[in-house]
């Protein structure tokens, strides 16, 4: 079930720290966990193009290839379906590979070998073999990266059974999560929102972050620790309106909610796949009104998925219909982009309107 954990609630004090804590941003945070996870298991490998010697595009791997050698932090020809190819024969071998997709734009070369051999291979194999992979890619906007370095496309990889979807939002969970997902014996897609891989954040492009806002540079614990996959964090809590979100749009959500001065439940889902829909049901079941709200395309988006099953779990309880409020169904617009994603406009709008039924 979602819960407020303490490190996130000290969030909100810019100088509340505990020993073996400290502020670091999202790309940090996933370095110390790739550390951890090469440091604890020598079947831990690290490949993609360029996280070698150049440490990865957004330096999420810098230091590793230096500190761990080159069997163990490797590059690859640029060939995303070599690399996801090589990643599942690795898992039945036994490794533990973490791939990394440049962009998450690039990963569909590769899309074969995920969805029919690594999200299969342990039921047609009857558990004889594993793909226990986690493959990593930036995902989202807000580095005006154009159609090709900018896509959203979380909603296929929740689709395939045998493969589970994280998306973090926070340098914490982000750690976390990823330490988790590598222990994971299932292949994982693990989406990270490149929007707010370095610092605060409050939702606007045209303005600084406000003094509270510094989710994207947060209280991050020292060494190891792990988030379970499948649980969503309670973001903030309200009794009027629950909002489920995910990656940077949690960001955006909980600046318009607080500026609205709306009493509503925030819910970071953190993973798609499992799904925290007891979370889910006890939240809407309070409030009686859901919004969701998410950076990909509207049609056959993960919306779908979430209003659907708040429909069926909690279609007594529902006060209006859900609103959905997500990308445009359009290529996606280059000069554009900021428009395309669900501002603060658009949600306080939806807000206005879920609450006025």
């Amino acid at each position: 079930m979602a819960e407020v954990n303490k490190a996130e609630a000290a969030v909100e004090d810019e100088t509340a720290t505990a020993p073996g804590e400290r502020r670091i941003n999202m790309i940090q945070a996933i370095n110390e966990a790739l550390d951890i996870m090469l440091d604890r298991d020598p079947d831990v490998m690290v490949m993609g193009e360029d996280v070698g010697y150049f440490g990865g595009v957004f330096r999420a791997t810098a230091g590793l290839q230096e500190k761990y050698g080159r069997t163990r932090v490797f590059d690859t020809p640029i060939s995303e379906c070599g690399i996801i190819g090589v990643a599942v024969g690795m898992g039945a071998y036994g490794l533990r590979p973490v791939p990394e997709i440049q962009f998450a734009d690039y990963i569909y070369p590769g899309l074969d070998q995920l969805v029919s051999e690594a999200a299969r291979l342990r039921y047609r194999s009857a558990a004889e073999y594993i793909a226990p992979m986690t493959v990593r890619a930036p995902f989202g906007g807000g580095i005006f990266g154009g159609q090709t370095h900018s896509q959203s496309p979380e909603a296929i990889f929740a689709h395939v059974s045998g493969m589970k979807t994280v998306v973090p939002s926070t340098p914490y969970d982000a750690k976390g999560l990823l330490i988790a997902a590598i222990e994971d014996n299932d292949p994982v897609i693990f989406f990270e929102p490149k929007r707010i891989y370095n610092g605060p954040f409050d939702g606007y492009y045209d303005r600084p972050a406000k003094p509270w806002k510094s989710h994207a540079q947060s209280v991050v614990p020292e060494g190891y620790y792990r988030i379970p996959l499948g649980e969503a964090r309670l973001v903030r809590e309200g009794e009027a309106l629950t909002v489920l979100a995910y990656g940077t749009m949690v960001h955006v959500v909980e600046s318009v909610c607080r500026e609205k001065g709306v009493d509503a439940d925030i819910l970071d889902l953190r993973t798609l796949v499992p799904l925290d829909i007891e979370a889910i049901e006890k939240s809407v079941k309070k409030t009686g009104k859901c919004m969701v709200v998410h950076e990909a395309t509207k049609t056959a988006g993960f919306g779908a998925e979430l209003a659907a099953l708040v429909q069926e779990r909690c279609f007594y309880h529902l006060e209006a219909p859900v609103q959905r409020v997500t990308g445009f169904d359009t290529p996606y617009p280059h000069s554009l982009e900021w428009a395309f994603f669900p501002g603060p406009i658009r949600i306080g709008d939806a807000i206005d309107t879920i609450m006025s039924e």
